[in-house]
Parts: structure tokens; C-alpha cells; sequence
């Protein structure tokens, strides 16, 4: 099966030289400020890391200083991305976050990047993530936070696509069929043979993937809007009433599905059917706002169903990946839950009965 070819895992980063950290927040920050402490904070599943510098003399009282793996870390996302060829020349959290902020979409402000030792120092949005945050909310508070979520989606969605800009990275990769099918693969490959440790038949293969190309054609074949890419509740930061937007570097052009599918299908937090129904129904009526009338909501639902279905598979598999080839097992109990969410949808629509049949003999969530 044609994927890409995983990069090793990597030694453990050494932490920031404090000395450095203390000379460049002198240098480079508000005058005033005298630093303290660097804590170290829970990353993702990249190979970055993340610390909090603790200063006196603010505001700001503390900023966060990501450390990139490379110092010098031009490079694509670990996944495969489509679009035309297009020269990295500079880093692509930087790229992305200044389209962002000229679209008005809440994303941290960045203080200072040291290059040469590849760390970036940028605003502090705090530790309450919206999973958090929502986690010890009652009913009405947690429609509420997703609400903004959704305003700040569709802020993203049509302040940072129009118009164009053509150094902004995200407008020269896009959610095209080899993408859409790379992802589709990388759940085969992770989320069926490594997870079991057998290849599947070869026909079985071939009538997974064509019916998972039919899926990919729909999606493909939708008008492409500005895509973060992982908006999901562990990339929204509660801070005050502001909700901060992270780990937007891997965005492109997709269907304006992707995103609400992260949100409302997240791994990490199981919402309420009646609530999904009531929150895609509010994010159509915010583009009704803004003169976008999808007309036909139900075809605008099963859209949504179907990219569901390939963004949780992807995930699927890369929460495998992750543990198989990062030797990071902390995703594998997110697994059953976005698999839940595929088998739902799978039953939901006739025309998926193939698709169902072939592949629910090898994913026991499925059956």
C-alpha cells in the first residue's frame, strides 16, 4: 500500500539553555522584565516542546517558548500534503500565524524567534484548554463554549480566505483525492494491519480503498475554504473570554466540513447527538449570517457525516502511528471513541453498506 515512510522517532529534545532564555527576554521583550523560571509544559504529538518562562516585572508575567526539533525546521508537516510546489522560506507556524492575525482570528502573538537556537517566544493563552474548560461545565456553558468555537470557525473560514494570499502556505497545499486518500491509507496501514499485525487480503484492500476513493471524490469536489487542519478542543485555548486558536501550521484548502468535523467528532470529547444536530445547525445559520445559504441542509449534513468518517479514521490510525512509531502510547484510548463515531455514521447511510461490509471484519469497534 503506497503511504509515506515515516520518519524515525527522535531523542528527547535537551531543554532551552536558561542563561539564553534570561538573555533573550532581557534583549527582546518589554523592558523591565526579569526572568524567573522555565517550566516545562505537556506537548503534542509532535516533536516540538513547550516551556513556560516565568518573569517578574510584567505584563506579561510568563510567555511560552516553543523548541522546535531543528533549529532551522523549514520542512512540511510529517504527513503527506498536497498542492503545488511552493519554496519554504521560513518556518511554517510563522507563515500561517501572520495570515491568521491579519484575519483577525485570535491566534498567540509571537515576541521574539530566535532562529539559531529554534525557539519561538509567544503569548501566553494560559493551561484551560477548551476540553478542560468543558469538562467541569453544566449543559448551557458548554453550548455556549462551542458556540464561540464555531464563531471563531467561521471568522477563520471567511476572513482568512478571502482573499487569497499568495504567500500564506495554506493557499498552495490543499484537501485534494491523494491527500484525502493518503489519510484514508494511513488508517489501513496503522489502524488495521500494524494494530494487528497481519496485511490485509489483497482484494479486501482494493474494495476498501475504492469505496473510500467515492468518499474522498465528494469531499475533493467541495469549494475549499482556509482549514486549520486539527480544530479540535485541545487546540482551543480558554483564556478569560477570549478563545485562543493553536497548532494551525499544518493549515490548508479544504472542505469547510473538515474543520467542524474536528470539532463536533473530537477525539478527546464525546458530545450529545441532539447537541452535534443543534451545533451544525448554528454554524449554517452563522453562514446564513455572512450571505452563504446552504440550502439544502441535509445534504450539508451528510457531507459533514462523510468527512467524519475520514477525518476519525484518519485519526484513527495516527493515534497507532503515534504509539508504533513515536513510542507515544498516550492516544491509544482516544481510539475506541473516534471509531464509535465512524461506526455511527456507517450505519446512517445505505450507499456506505460496502464500505461497512468489507471493513468491519478487521476493526472489532466497528462491528
Amino acid at each position: 500500500m503506497a503511504t509515506a515512510n515515516p520518519a524515525l522517532p527522535k531523542s528527547p529534545l535537551p531543554p532551552p539553555d536558561r542563561a539564553l532564555v534570561a538573555q533573550t527576554i532581557q534583549a527582546h521583550l518589554p523592558p523591565g522584565l526579569v526572568f524567573r523560571e522555565l517550566a516545562p509544559l505537556a506537548g503534542d504529538a509532535s516533536n516540538r516542546r513547550y516551556y513556560r518562562a516565568i518573569m517578574t516585572g510584567g505584563p506579561p508575567h510568563s510567555v511560552i517558548v516553543m523548541q522546535l526539533a531543528e533549529p532551522e525546521a523549514f520542512k512540511q508537516s510529517e504527513e503527506a500534503v498536497s498542492g503545488a510546489v511552493h519554496q519554504i522560506s521560513e518556518l511554517p507556524f510563522t507563515n500561517i500565524m501572520v495570515h491568521l492575525a491579519k484575519a483577525n482570528v485570535p491566534v498567540p502573538t509571537l515576541l521574539h524567534y530566535d532562529r539559531a537556537a529554534g525557539l519561538l517566544y509567544l503569548e501566553d493563552f494560559g493551561d484551560v484548554t477548551l476540553a478542560e474548560a468543558v469538562s467541569r461545565a453544566d449543559a448551557p456553558n458548554l453550548e455556549s463554549r462551542y458556540k464561540q468555537a464555531i464563531n471563531v470557525l467561521v471568522q477563520m473560514q471567511f476572513n482568512a480566505t478571502t482573499p487569497a494570499d499568495p504567500g500564506c502556505l495554506a493557499f498552495h497545499r490543499s484537501f485534494d483525492v491523494p491527500l484525502l486518500m493518503w489519510e484514508f491509507d494511513h488508517f489501513l496501514e496503522y489502524g488495521i494491519e500494524a494494530r494487528h499485525g497481519a496485511p490485509l487480503p489483497d482484494g479486501e484492500t482494493t474494495a476498501i480503498r475504492r469505496e473510500c476513493e467515492r468518499i474522498a471524490d465528494v469531499l475533493a469536489s467541495q469549494p475549499r475554504v482556509f482549514t486549520h487542519r486539527d480544530y479540535h478542543s485541545r487546540n482551543l485555548m480558554v483564556d478569560g473570554l477570549r478563545l485562543g486558536v493553536i497548532d494551525f501550521q499544518d493549515a490548508l484548502m479544504g472542505p469547510a466540513t473538515y474543520d467542524l468535523a474536528s470539532l463536533l467528532r473530537d477525539a478527546y470529547i464525546q458530545l450529545d447527538e441532539a447537541l452535534i444536530d443543534d451545533l451544525v445547525a448554528y454554524y449554517l445559520d452563522q453562514l446564513a449570517e455572512r450571505r452563504f445559504v446552504w440550502a439544502n441542509r441535509a445534504a450539508f449534513r451528510r457531507l459533514f457525516d462523510l468527512t467524519c468518517i475520514q477525518r476519525n479514521l484518519k485519526a484513527a490510525g495516527r493515534f497507532v502511528y503515534i504509539d508504533r512509531v513515536k513510542g507515544n502510547p498516550k492516544f491509544l484510548d482516544d481510539v475506541p471513541r473516534v471509531l464509535g463515531y465512524v461506526k455511527r455514521n456507517l450505519r446512517k447511510y445505505p450507499e456506505l453498506e460496502t464500505l461497512r461490509r468489507h471493513i468491519t471484519p478487521y476493526v472489532p469497534e466497528l462491528q
